[in-house]
């Protein structure tokens, strides 16, 4: 019984907080100040928890659950996310005030939702996990005050997310009826004797397609302009970087299954990765909103991970770890500075920025780091990660797809060196107040900072931490 909740340390964490701010929304005299601090220090916590558990190893519910070193870096890495979200929401300017408490209760939910994810091996546990993650997001979408914008984005968020949801149930039936099996362990001895078979191949590219939602990775990308403008700026921060982590887990797991190449899903998932990187950032080009601009990035970011998650290999799956962890602390960065410039909570034009340079020197180094590090400029993190998937690319023979990611890297640096043209060259129509900023935020400015240009340099760390969970992956399959 010690044993079981040991290992079950870090969601029954989470689901245990999200109980304790589900009794703090029903109070007749809520107290928002005290209900974030007693967050901030109990987000730390889970860090704590979720650091102590990663040596931790084994199943529960009749082995639907696995818990071993790749899930539980997934956890840490979803908990350090989920605490520095929770760092930027020490005013929720934006959000409806009754809905404050709510607003936590369901950002916790959903990490709950996504770690339970990062650990089911079985298809009925990962469809509930996926679903509880994603409803306490199509709740928080909606929040924003004003505008009616948030309505918008949270219905076309719902109804797209339930389209991926009734694909992946879809590709769930064919998966089963080809290996009459829901765990994956069972199905791992299976699918590569018939991966070949149309059904099996067609099954699962439907199963991937929940995940692919989330990652907003083409066909299932149309959600993510509307919903990253139109959500509060809070909200927008935790889908871009904590919702997306549980989806590589879940990718890497179920690919990793095949076990042999396999050329038509190599190519499948080539085509949309080629895709996504080519229109995320053409696209993003003529953005004029910083939040459209940073979700048509987000696309094609998406690509970039597809590339070292399209090699299966060892070298590939751990460069795509790499580069969510990367991708999560550059994104968060770039939406930090959005929360703090957007005062009120309201959406920012790139023209914004102008002057910003001056009128907060710190928060301007920061976006030029964070767009650096996006675009892969030596030697920020994102350089180290995009040279990760690209050499897992030309290890598997697929030279042109690394030279096309590379091609589709120098595009975006056009439009990120836009952003930083706004903020350090373009002179403001009128003069704008200094932008003040307390001192944990000034902290965290110098961390994020010092994280990304210390993990580019010096890459050796995270990427073991990221091989060796992949190692446990693979030999465990």
């Amino acid at each position: 019984m010690t044993s079981s909740i040991l290992l079950f340390l870090p969601e029954l964490f989470y689901l245990m907080l999200s109980l304790l701010l589900f009794f703090a929304s029903l109070s007749d005299h809520p107290n928002p100040r005290r209900t974030y601090l007693v967050l901030l220090v109990l987000s730390a916590v889970g860090i704590v928890l979720s650091a102590l558990s990663l040596n931790r190893e084994g199943f529960l519910f009749f082995d639907a659950y696995r818990v071993d070193l790749f899930s539980q870096i997934f956890k840490l890495f979803l908990s350090v996310a989920y605490f520095l979200v929770i760092t930027a929401c020490s005013e929720l300017k934006g959000v409806r005030e009754r809905y404050h408490s709510e607003f936590f209760l369901f950002l916790t939910t959903c990490t709950a939702g996504m770690m339970l994810m990062v650990s089911a091996v079985e298809l009925m546990t990962i469809y509930i996990s996926l679903e509880l993650s994603s409803f306490s997001l199509y709740i928080l979408v909606p929040m924003r005050k004003g505008k009616n914008f948030d309505v918008e984005a949270g219905v076309k968020y719902l109804f797209i997310g339930m389209t991926a949801s009734c694909v992946m149930l879809f590709g769930m039936s064919y998966v089963f009826g080809v290996m009459h099996t829901t765990y994956l362990s069972e199905m791992a001895g299976k699918l590569p004797l018939v991966i070949r078979e149309p059904g099996a191949m067609i099954g699962l590219l439907l199963l991937l397609s929940g995940f692919l939602f989330k990652l907003a990775s083409v066909p299932f990308h149309f959600w993510a302009p509307d919903v990253y403008q139109g959500a509060a700026n809070r909200v927008t921060t935790f889908i871009a970087t904590v919702s997306k982590i549980a989806a590589v887990a879940l990718l890497i797991r179920l690919t990793s299954l095949v076990g042999v190449p396999s050329k038509y899903l190599t190519d499948a998932l080539t085509i949309l990765a080629v895709v996504s990187m080519s229109l995320g950032n053409l696209v993003a080009i003529v953005q004029k909103d910083l939040k459209r601009m940073l979700a048509y990035s987000a696309i094609s970011h998406a690509g970039y991970i597809m590339v070292g998650i399209i090699n299966m290999t060892d070298l590939g799956y751990s460069s795509a770890v790499f580069y969510i962890a990367a991708y999560a602390l550059m994104n968060f960065a770039a939406f930090m500075v959005v929360v703090q410039l957007a005062a009120e909570g309201q959406d920012l034009r790139i023209a914004d920025l102008a002057g910003l340079s001056r009128r907060s020197p710190l928060l301007a180094l920061t976006l030029m780091m964070a767009l650096f590090s996006l675009a892969g400029i030596p030697p920020t993190v994102g350089f180290t990660g995009k040279f990760l998937v690209f050499a897992a690319a030309v290890e598997n023979d697929l030279l042109w797809l690394a030279i096309f990611g590379m091609v589709n890297a120098t595009i975006s640096l056009y439009y990120y060196l836009m952003v930083i043209k706004a903020a350090y060259i373009v002179e403001p129509e009128q003069e704008e107040p200094l932008v003040q900023i307390s001192g944990p935020i000034r902290l965290l400015n110098y961390t994020l900072i010092s994280a990304m240009i210390y993990l580019g340099v010096f890459p050796t760390q995270l990427y073991d931490i990221a091989h060796e969970a992949v190692r446990t992956l693979l030999m465990g399959r």
